[in-house]
């Protein structure tokens, strides 16, 4: 009788696995023969463009996603008022120096958030190379003072993981204007956060602090970095000319994005996947993170295709606000605290349409382990790392030790070519990649959403 059982505990089993196989080839199918997500994005990328917070482009964004979510025959769309920073560009930024070729003009943008220098006005000061924001604070407030601060510390070549080079050195873009204001400088120039050597400047987030000066901040193309740190180095005190036109203006109203179907068995406990719908001003936003958005909402047309009712209650969320604030991300997680909301998991994607390699946890040993069991389903799509990481910005905010929080990690060796830069555009995202990526998300929420509880 123990052996008949055992026999029939491993049938069952085996005959489970067979079906899920069977189940995300079907998926991975449709995904390649039937996705919407390429043509969700070109939409999104070429007739709305970038969509800072606070622009109009945001909020052409926020009614293209009803709209599109709207098509998938939901149970429920609503919006999630926020509000959010207004910043913005104004006219292209100049920077340039003279030597015996004459002027030479370089790459740059502003940084996100930065003053401006002024109304039609340059800021002209000699350039002070540095590698880190410790070389700062150790330099005498005489040698700094009046000088125009140049960080020019690249990403690591020798990381693998690009996201890893990059955290390496951000530290400078987002802290550098800060600790070089305290030593008295006038502005700060960067090195774009980027490992390929090009012309296209990134932007990004940088921040100030309450008592220290503001000083303009901008970005400088790694080729751009290149050229300026010879000329700094074959000439003594070698000006620098900068201008720039950016300007705050009041928090703005705009929105998460929401879309839901409601589980069959258990409809108070949520799976929640998204990636956030705003993007820099430059470029369109393709890989960060239209792509991200378009997987998202692909994910639940997938299920619909596949006419899969899921037993727990799943969102797509298309947040407001990661780049410069998360305040989307915030507010989501205070509602759904507000609300006593169980969430069982969260999935984001928010790291380019790449072609996806596996995912990243942030949640429990035993989380971790129940994904890794799946391992063999997702060996022949190509997906093998399942590790502990960091999940999403979005996200992030939903963490109390509980939920298990993921992201989608998708080759990253492209990625920073176009991160916050005008490269960052539809024609640099490929579809069999993208949809890949969304196949593998709806797969993962598909075993998740079978078989675990909110005790897992």
């Amino acid at each position: 009788m123990r052996h008949l059982i055992f026999f029939l505990i491993s049938f069952l089993s085996i005959n489970a696995q067979a079906q899920d196989a069977k189940t995300i080839r079907t998926i991975y199918d449709l995904a390649l023969t039937q996705s919407e997500a390429y043509e969700n994005l070109r939409v999104l990328c070429k007739d709305i463009g970038h969509r800072l917070s606070g622009s109009k482009g945001a909020d052409s964004a926020v009614v293209w996603g009803q709209r599109v979510l709207g098509k998938l025959e939901l149970d429920t769309i609503f919006l999630q008022e926020i509000t959010v920073p207004h910043w913005e560009r104004g006219r292209k930024e100049k920077a340039y120096f003279y030597n015996e070729k004459g002027k030479n003009m370089l790459d740059v943008c502003a940084l996100g958030g930065s003053i401006s220098t002024g109304m039609n006005q340059f800021i002209k000061g000699d350039v002070l190379e540095v590698k880190s924001l410790d070389e700062v604070n150790n330099l005498p407030d005489s040698l700094v003072k009046g000088k125009i601060i140049f960080y020019n510390r690249p990403m690591d070549p020798k990381k693998i993981s690009t996201f890893s080079a990059y955290g390496s050195c951000v530290d400078q873009r987002y802290s550098g204007a800060i600790e070089a204001a305290k030593k008295g400088a006038i502005a700060v120039i960067v090195r774009s956060m980027n490992v390929r050597q090009d012309d296209f400047p990134h932007t990004g987030s940088m921040a100030y602090e309450e008592g220290v000066d503001s000083i303009p901040a901008f970005a400088i193309s790694t080729n751009g970095a290149n050229y300026l740190s010879e000329n700094v180095t074959k000439y003594d005190n070698l000006e620098l000319n900068l201008k720039s036109f950016c300007k705050s203006y009041p928090d703005k109203i705009s929105h998460n994005v929401i879309g839901e179907i409601k589980g069959s068995e258990f409809p108070d406990e949520y799976i929640t996947v998204g990636g956030h719908l705003d993007s820099w001003d430059m470029g369109e936003g393709a890989h960060d993170d239209g792509a991200g958005v378009v997987q998202s909402i692909e994910v639940l047309h997938l299920l619909n295709l596949m006419n899969i009712k899921p037993k727990h209650s799943i969102r797509v969320v298309l947040f407001m606000n990661e780049e410069n604030g998360n305040r989307g991300g915030k507010h989501y997680a205070e509602r759904a605290a507000a609300k006593n909301e169980k969430h069982l998991m969260a999935l984001e994607s928010d790291r380019g349409g790449f072609s996806p390699r596996g995912f990243s946890v942030n949640g429990t040993e035993k989380q971790l382990n129940g994904i890794k069991k799946w391992g063999d389903l997702f060996e022949p799509f190509g997906i093998h790392e399942f590790k502990m990481g960091f999940a999403g910005v979005d996200i992030n905010p939903l963490e109390d030790g509980k939920i298990c929080l993921i992201g989608l990690s998708p080759d990253s060796q492209r990625y920073f070519d176009h991160h916050h830069s005008d490269n960052d555009v539809f024609e640099e995202v490929n579809k069999r990649e993208l949809v890949l990526g969304a196949a593998s998300m709806t797969s993962l929420i598909y075993l998740i959403d079978k078989y675990w509880t909110i005790d897992n």
